[in-house]
C-alpha cells in the first residue's frame, strides 16, 4: 500500500506545473487530494479529467487570507482532516530593482510569502493532531540571490526563513517540515513572470525541453516526503551553486552574474 494511501493531501496552485503533477500523481497514489487555484476553468478541467478520484478542488487566490481561510475550511468539509500540505502556488519575476514598481515586489511577497503562512496557519491544528507534513516548494533564490529576481529571491529566502523555524518549533510534536529547491524546471511558472510593472511577461528565454519535467519533479517531492526529509535540492545546477555560495562567495557572484547576463544585459 502506498505511504500516501487515503490521506488528505493539500496542494496549493495545483492547476498547472508541478502543482498539476503532484495533484495527478496523489492521486495515482491513493490520496485524497484537495488543490486551489485562480483560475476555476483550468481547476474544472483538472477534476473532470480525473472524474471518480477524490479530489477537491477550490477557487483561491493564495495572496488573500480569507481565500486561504475559505478554501482550508472548505477541506475539512469535504474530507474532515488534514494530513500533508503542500505549499506550492507562486509567482516569479524577471526585471531589474532599479526599474521595479513596488507592486511587483508586494505582489511576490503576497503570493509566494504570506500564501505560504496563511495555509500553514489553517491546517495547522490538523496537522499537528495527524503528526503529519508541512512542505514549502522553494527555490535556489531563497538560499542564492539571483539578478533580475530581488523580490522572488526575498520571498523565498522569507518562506525558507519561515519554514525552518516551524520545524524547530515543532520538532516535539512530530510533525515534519521540509521545503523543496527544483530548480529550472519545466512550468509555466517563467511565462508568467512578473515584470517591472508588476504584468505578467508571457514568454519564457529557456529551453523547455532540456530542464526537468513536473512530473519528474512531483515525483522527487513526493519520495522525501514519505522520508520525512528536511530539504531537497534539485538539479546538478541548483546544488552545485548552493555549495559554491557557501564555500567561494566571492567566486559565485561572478558566476551568476555570468550566467543571467549576456553582453551587459540581462538574458535568463
Amino acid at each position: 500500500m502506498s505511504y500516501f494511501s487515503k490521506k488528505v493531501v493539500v496542494v496549493t496552485g495545483g492547476s498547472e506545473g508541478i502543482g498539476k503533477a503532484l495533484v495527478e500523481l496523489l492521486l495515482e497514489k491513493g490520496a485524497r487530494v484537495a488543490t486551489c487555484g485562480r483560475n476555476y476553468e483550468k481547476l474544472y478541467e483538472l477534476q473532470t479529467s480525473n472524474a471518480g478520484r477524490p479530489l477537491h478542488i477550490g477557487t483561491a487566490d493564495v495572496s488573500k487570507e480569507i481565500d486561504c481561510r475559505n478554501f482550508i475550511n472548505s477541506v475539512l468539509d469535504a474530507f474532515g482532516t488534514i494530513d500533508i500540505l503542500i505549499n506550492n502556488a507562486g509567482v516569479s519575476m524577471r526585471a531589474l530593482f532599479k526599474d521595479l514598481e513596488f507592486d511587483t515586489l508586494r505582489t511576490l511577497m503576497d503570493v509566494n510569502f504570506w500564501g505560504t503562512v496563511y495555509c500553514t496557519k489553517f491546517a495547522l491544528k490538523e496537522i499537528i493532531k495527524n503528526k503529519g507534513s508541512i512542505v514549502g516548494v522553494s527555490s535556489p533564490a531563497g538560499f542564492r540571490g539571483l539578478p533580475g529576481r530581488t523580490g522572488y529571491s526575498a520571498s523565498k529566502f522569507a518562506v525558507n526563513g519561515f519554514l525552518e523555524s516551524l520545524r524547530t518549533e515543532l520538532l516535539e510534536d512530530g510533525v515534519n517540515v521540509m521545503w523543496v529547491s527544483p530548480g529550472f524546471t519545466a512550468s509555466n511558472i517563467r511565462n508568467v513572470a512578473l515584470d517591472e510593472n508588476a504584468r505578467p511577461q508571457r514568454e519564457n528565454p529557456m529551453n523547455e525541453d532540456k530542464l526537468m519535467s513536473a512530473e519528474e519533479c512531483a515525483g522527487y517531492i513526493l519520495k522525501s516526503i514519505e522520508k520525512r526529509k528536511r530539504t531537497l535540492v534539485l538539479t546538478f545546477l541548483g546544488k552545485t551553486s548552493l555549495l559554491l555560495n557557501k564555500l567561494f562567495p566571492g567566486m559565485t557572484d561572478k558566476m551568476v552574474r555570468n550566467f543571467y547576463y549576456k553582453d551587459g544585459e540581462l538574458v535568463k
